[in-house]
């Protein structure tokens, strides 16, 4: 049901466990049954406690929650089309002599349509004044293109079983959670598979790092995956096939900034910036801050 051959889904970029709506869905002439279909044995799992055996993306749960999607979420799915807007931000167009309007191409099945982002879009050009304007709508566009009546068939069937309002006090990674399960880890396997930069295995802050893995719990550890890697699940052959966005990426460990800084982290290249705490009490402190108050805070 969830396999990308049936065209309902596809793997989100290079990333192979995590799903998003295929836009080329309309394939099959019966894809909004199946999709509510779909949604309706979600919200079953959910309702039953079962978990599914693959997860989607965390901005597929976030609009399940009807929670706003920023442009930091599109780097996770789609890193050129982030890349492209951050350069839209920080730059001058009018400086770079670079003509933008308030449309899209986009194409799928073979045809090129084009996508007015608002009424006359064609015609209108984005300059310094309007391009916040056309950046919010490029994210949102973004989000939705191609899939808007996939996903709305999905949450009729989704609704029928579990209404959304139920899941209001829920954030997208502990829906994840919900859905996919808590994995037992093997932490050997994670620590052999993890690279460092500016560290090396013997510092103390490395040492410090895997105590506190071993010492916390399953729910914590796939809590701290999901904020380096941007998903609690891990690939079938465990952490040897970790992958970023350009591919296979380990997770990686790299010292960066003071030790009164919080851990960060970059998700499309599964590395967590972890600052030269002084303590384990310290490192253990600043690192479940980071795990559990993860919504807006620390990811790039």
């Amino acid at each position: 049901m969830l396999n990308p051959m049936y065209c309902l889904f596809e793997y989100a970029s290079k990333n192979n466990y995590s799903l998003q709506i295929n836009p080329a869905s309309p394939i099959n002439p019966h894809h909004l049954t199946y999709f509510k279909f779909v949604g309706r044995i979600i919200a079953l799992a959910l309702f039953h406690n079962k978990y599914i055996d693959k997860g989607f993306t965390l901005p597929f749960y976030k609009r399940i929650l009807d929670k706003p999607l920023t442009m930091l979420d599109l780097k996770s799915i789609d890193e050129d089309f982030y890349n492209s807007l951050k350069w839209v931000k920080e730059n001058d167009l009018e400086e770079c002599g670079l003509e933008l309007y308030f449309a899209h191409e986009f194409e799928v099945l073979g045809k090129v349509e084009i996508h007015e982002l608002k009424p006359g879009g064609e015609d209108i050009l984005v300059t310094e004044e309007n391009k916040e304007e056309y950046v919010n709508l490029m994210v949102s566009w973004r989000f939705t293109r191609g899939v808007e009546e996939q996903f709305k068939s999905f949450l009729e069937g989704f609704n029928e079983i579990v209404p959304i309002q139920w899941l209001q006090y829920f954030d997208e990674r502990e829906l994840e959670l919900i859905l996919v399960g808590i994995q037992d880890f093997d932490i050997n396997d994670w620590q052999e598979h993890t690279i460092y930069r500016n560290y090396r295995r013997s510092d103390k802050q490395i040492q410090w790092f895997w105590q506190f893995v071993r010492d916390i719990s399953d729910e914590q550890r796939s809590r701290l995956l999901q904020f380096v890697t941007g998903t609690c699940r891990l690939p079938i052959g465990g952490f040897c096939e970790l992958m970023g966005s350009n591919g296979a990426q380990k997770f990686c460990i790299e010292r960066v900034g003071k030790e009164n800084w919080l851990p960060r982290s970059h998700t499309c290249f599964n590395r967590l910036d972890l600052p030269p705490y002084r303590s384990y009490e310290q490192l253990k402190e600043k690192l479940l801050f980071a795990i559990e108050e993860t919504e807006g805070f620390g990811q790039e």
